[in-house]
């Protein structure tokens, strides 16, 4: 079985990266109470069109408001709790348990909290663009008490 490709030569070279979770790199754009870490992107692995890494949140932290410009962000829940505020004013609320993922649209303002007193929470990122994206928003007046929302989407009900 043969398969024909320009770069079936170099396979070894561009093919599969293995990107060790202790080699992961910290100089990445970072936000005040979390801990970016980049593990895929343009200069580690040639990326093109992805940017994926972790995100830990010490214990009862929260991180600074930010949002990643005209990037598509998924977060998936690896340990601990997340609780995630979004808006003009951080008024909508939702929390996200291990197993769980967030999507966060383009330039929304959001900001990450660590529901869980005694342990961080670890999560997975991956962006839609090969650099990390971070615009910190530091002239926001957070509502007091915010707009719980579950999102229910067509398929699955509210449980």
């Amino acid at each position: 079985m043969s398969h024909d490709h320009e770069h079936s030569h170099r396979w070894k070279e561009d093919g599969v990266r293995v990107i060790k979770g202790d080699r992961l790199d910290s100089n990445t754009p970072q936000t005040p109470g979390m801990f970016r870490q980049a593990a895929i992107n343009h200069a580690r692995v040639g990326a093109q069109k992805i940017w994926a890494g972790t995100v830990t949140i010490a214990p009862n932290a929260k991180t600074g408001v930010h949002h990643h410009g005209e990037l598509e962000s998924v977060i998936f829940v690896v340990r601990g709790k997340a609780r995630m505020r979004w808006g003009e004013n951080l008024e909508y609320v939702a929390e996200a348990e291990p197993g769980d993922f967030i999507y966060v649209p383009p330039f929304v303002p959001h900001q990450e909290i660590n529901a869980d007193p005694l342990q961080p929470l670890e999560c997975v990122l991956v962006r839609s663009d090969n650099e990390a994206v971070v615009v910190n928003i530091t002239d926001i007046d957070p509502v007091e008490t915010p707009e719980e929302v579950y999102w229910v989407d067509p398929i699955h009900k509210h449980p």
